[in-house]
């Protein structure tokens, strides 16, 4: 019976090591949430558990001296999301995809702003992120949707409408007053490059964001003719000291004691209270960004955002990348890339978000992972997974971002 066991435990061993990938924990939550504790996720979601990554030799030392982490330390790097049970598994996508490549991941606090009624309460989700990322560093706040809901008219796309989308206008207030620093991201992205190179950004003079540009892009028509028609409203891009080019607010760097100071949340709302009496704008939260920030904004390198990926918002069509470096792929647009994977009907470029996917499937009663080695040809990107190992697993690919050569049409 002892040789038995033995020799069943190296022929265990052997077969972790021969395939490691199998090794992967998974963290599944309960089917309903009960009074002992046990939680439900709508939909049957269920995650597998992401590998443990640990800070390089050359990182911050924390000042927590083994506590837990306070969002007040002033070695993290603070970066702000939206957590709702729709884009959910996009968003454990990103969070995975920016652990892996930061130079220092634990030095890294999420703030994830939930909606007050969500089909999966805060607390749900709480207990979900860290099953998937036991050692995270996050904080859930509760979006109290009557704040904006008021203030939001119909756009182009209903998902546009939803009133979590307009929680970034709101960071100022919702983080601690310690966080005088944010990144913003949204749902739809991943990170193939090292986050704290973004974090590092300079925001200059009195600037209160910083995001890529695209100062070729038709800026007119992100207005109605009733604006441009009305000198009073369209003259706010007139200044001469003011060249205002499209950025997408997917991606910002966010200066939050000038957001404070500036009260740039109530700028933003004036424009939305114009916006429910005179039609001005068809999209949803970019517009009023634009027109109090459009020609203030710190440039940032376009590959900290590749965006359009999801197409447009009406048919979601499938697009190539901008040439040029990659560190930020975007999905912006109607299309998302689980969305497309799952129905068989993926666009290229979906499948560099697939290695990131922490999402187990159930077919037939067995259980899936779908992350996985991937290699992308044409470039230098190559993602793969390591298995925990339970003491903490590094990266051999921190910042490695990689080169597009594909290009699209310079309207888009």
């Amino acid at each position: 019976m002892v040789h038995f066991r033995f020799l069943a435990g190296v022929l265990f061993y052997t077969f972790i090591i021969l395939f490691p990938q199998l090794c992967r924990g998974i963290r599944s939550i309960p089917t309903r949430e009960t009074n002992t504790g046990a939680v439900e996720v709508p939909s049957g979601f269920r995650f597998a558990e992401a590998p443990d990554y640990r800070n390089g030799r050359d990182c911050p030392v924390s000042t927590t001296d083994g506590r837990s982490v306070s969002t007040c330390d002033p070695s993290l790097v603070h970066i702000a999301m939206t957590l709702d049970s729709e884009y959910l598994r996009g968003s454990i996508a990103a969070v995975h995809s920016v652990l892996k490549h930061a130079s220092c991941p634990e030095s890294i606090f999420f703030h994830f702003v939930a909606a007050e009624f969500d089909p999966a309460s805060p607390r749900v989700l709480t207990q979900l992120v860290r099953s998937t990322f036991p050692s995270l560093n996050f904080k859930v706040y509760i979006f109290r949707e009557d704040t904006v809901i008021n203030l939001i008219s119909s756009s182009i796309r209903q998902a546009l409408e939803n009133p979590l989308n307009y929680a970034r206008n709101y960071l100022g207030d919702i983080l601690d007053l310690c966080v005088d620093r944010v990144i913003y991201l949204d749902s739809d992205i991943v990170v193939v490059d090292d986050i704290h190179k973004l974090w590092n950004t300079a925001l200059s003079g009195s600037r209160v964001i910083g995001a890529p540009e695209y100062c070729h892009a038709n800026f007119t028509q992100y207005f109605t003719p009733v604006f441009w028609s009305d000198s009073a409203m369209s003259g706010t891009f007139s200044s001469a000291r003011r060249k205002p080019c499209y950025f997408n607010t997917g991606v910002m760097v966010m200066d939050l004691v000038r957001w404070r100071e500036g009260n740039y949340k109530r700028r933003i709302e004036k424009w939305m209270e114009i916006q429910k009496k005179t039609r001005i704008y068809e999209l949803g939260s970019l517009p009023p960004f634009l027109l109090v920030f459009a020609g203030h904004v710190e440039p940032i390198h376009h590959r900290w955002n590749q965006h359009g990926l999801g197409g447009d918002n009406v048919r979601g069509s499938c697009r190539s990348l901008h040439p040029g470096p990659v560190s930020l792929l975007h999905w912006s647009g109607k299309g998302k890339p689980w969305v497309r994977l799952d129905a068989k009907k993926p666009c290229k470029l979906d499948h560099l978000w697939e290695p990131y996917d922490l999402y187990i499937s159930n077919i037939k009663g067995h259980y899936y992972a779908h992350t996985s080695t991937h290699f992308e040809e044409n470039s230098i990107l190559w993602i793969s997974i390591p298995c925990s190992s339970g003491s903490g697993a590094r990266n051999n690919f921190v910042g490695s971002g990689f080169v597009a050569y594909d290009s699209r049409s310079k309207d888009e």
